[in-house]
């Protein structure tokens, strides 16, 4: 071979080899949903969705993702890592062993834990609130950020521009808390969580799809407001969670809804290990 077609070669190999993306599976086990993402490289593809509850057993596991590979037409064995992060301890093991069966590999675990720029400072932290604070920190440098998750819990937590974890405040879920109001009552029923058409409701669905949407908009607007009062700046606000979507169209004081942001955490925890 001529040498400068040797020189050309070479310099094509390094740069398939630098731009060939490893794909990962994602998983962030949570109270209510378990959320699965696809990711090539540093990008989420595909992501999917399923409840948390009933628990299955590792083989319910086992068939319901082999099932959900084959509708998104992946193949276990161009996956090359499985990142799990979990606030349910009992459904880590039966997780991991329904990867193996799947992957023929142990995957990788992160919580608070896993050595990140984000200093967690509380051995009480969630993964899931970590993984977010890791997320913002890799995904919007250089300021302070709030993340307000709209989860089982409705959880606001702050870092710093240094990845110094700030804080949190954590209150009753949206979604737990329209739940116990319908169930602790005799008439009110259940409601489509949206914005209504006005704020003074006429008729039960409105006045509490009302009561849901601007009472809790209030509250996260009184979040960012005191957070911001309290580190003295202006932060930059990520919204993420089921019902985010309802929330972010409504107030300016939230910058981006991402409903990923929590899986990205994850496998910015695990994708060097």
């Amino acid at each position: 071979m001529p040498q400068n077609q040797a020189g050309i070669s070479s310099r094509s190999n390094e740069f398939l080899l630098k731009n060939m993306s490893m794909n990962s599976i994602v998983i962030n086990v949570g109270n209510s949903n378990i959320r699965f993402g696809l990711f090539n490289g540093d990008n989420c593809d595909i992501s999917w969705v399923i409840n948390t509850k009933p628990y299955r057993t590792a083989d319910e596991l086992y068939v319901q993702m082999l099932m959900l590979y084959q509708t998104y037409k992946i193949d276990p064995k161009e996956i090359d890592r499985v990142i799990i992060g979990s606030v349910v301890p009992q459904l880590t093991k039966v997780m991991s062993s329904g990867i193996k069966k799947i992957h023929g590999t142990t995957p990788v675990i992160v919580d608070r834990n896993t050595p990140s720029g984000v200093q967690a400072k509380s051995k009480q932290m969630g993964t899931d609130i970590y993984a977010n604070l890791v997320a913002a920190h890799n995904l919007y440098p250089n300021r302070k950020k709030i993340v307000i998750d709209f989860g089982t819990a409705l959880t606001a937590s702050c870092v710093a521009e240094t990845g110094e974890t700030l804080g949190v405040i954590i209150a009753p879920g949206i979604v737990t808390s329209l739940n116990s109001l319908i169930n602790q009552t005799a008439q009110l029923p259940d409601i489509e969580l949206k914005k209504p058409k006005s704020v003074l409701g006429l008729d039960t669905v409105t006045c509490m799809q009302s009561g849901m949407v601007y009472g809790f908009l209030g509250m996260v607007e009184g979040f960012v407001t005191r957070i911001n009062e309290e580190v003295n700046d202006d932060c930059f606000v990520v919204a993420t969670g089921g019902v985010s979507h309802v929330y972010k169209p409504l107030t300016d004081k939230i910058h981006v809804m991402d409903r990923l942001h929590t899986l990205k955490g994850l496998y910015f925890l695990g994708k060097d290990l």
